[in-house]
């Protein structure tokens, strides 16, 4: 997966790196959201929760035209995000 970082949209704030969003994205259990109306079907905005290496829930919007991922806003995890990523990755587990 390539990440297209040239005039990122937004700054990273001292608690996020670039290395550990991207490997949010690379995380086996993370979640992807994909938009489920029409309306965002032009300029769709899709969603990754995704643990970094070392541990980081990180939450991303971003774009992607199949071959690039464009990152629009990463955050660290709010606690209520960390709870459903750890309820999912529970669920998947336990199949």
């Amino acid at each position: 997966m390539e990440f297209d970082w040239d005039n990122s949209p937004f700054e990273l704030d001292s608690s996020l790196t670039r290395r550990e969003i991207e490997e949010s994205f690379e995380d086996p259990f993370a979640i992807k959201l994909l938009p489920d109306s029409q309306r965002f079907a032009v300029q769709a905005r899709f969603f990754n929760l995704g643990m970094s290496a070392t541990g980081m829930g990180i939450l991303s919007v971003y774009r992607t035209n199949g071959k690039q991922v464009r990152v629009i806003h990463a955050r660290p995890f709010q606690p209520e995000e960390r709870f459903f990523y750890q309820r999912k990755m529970d669920q998947t587990l336990s199949q």
